[in-house]
């Protein structure tokens, strides 16, 4: 079963505040337990969103570039985690290890189960996405 932990982004990090270093340090420690348990697959920061865009569909299918910034800081993400675990337990209670993302600040993070490929039922199109690099969990 694979999670992702989300951190929400603040004022201060879509103003491109960085980390301060025992931040950096707590991450880390807690990075290097989740690498150390083999249940790191990924992880990592992400930039505001005035160095991104999101690209909208309208009702007909046609595509529009909006170009950030984004004004509602707590729907957006400031960085994740992805991990692997046998169930939703391991992965609430590595959650709870996380460390507070912004000590000074109210944050939030957020956990989400990824749909695994045999979740979506078998077909032509299950097996393409299958044989993709990184697919074949």
């Amino acid at each position: 079963m694979r999670f992702m932990i989300i951190v929400r982004a603040t004022p201060d990090s879509e103003a491109g505040k960085l980390p301060e270093a025992s931040l950096l340090a707590a991450m880390s420690t807690y990075h290097e337990a989740l690498a150390k348990a083999g249940v790191l697959l990924d992880a990592n920061g992400l930039r505001p969103t005035s160095a991104g865009w999101r690209v909208r569909y309208d009702s007909k299918g046609q595509r529009s570039v909006v170009d950030g910034p984004f004004a509602d800081t707590k729907e957006l993400i400031a960085g994740y985690s992805l991990i692997q675990v046998r169930s939703r337990e391991e992965a609430l209670q590595w959650t709870l290890r996380f460390p507070d993302p912004f000590p000074d600040q109210p944050c939030e993070i957020e956990v989400r189960q990824l749909y695994e490929l045999d979740d979506l039922g078998a077909g032509e199109e299950i097996e393409r996405f299958r044989a993709l690099p990184g697919n074949g969990r």
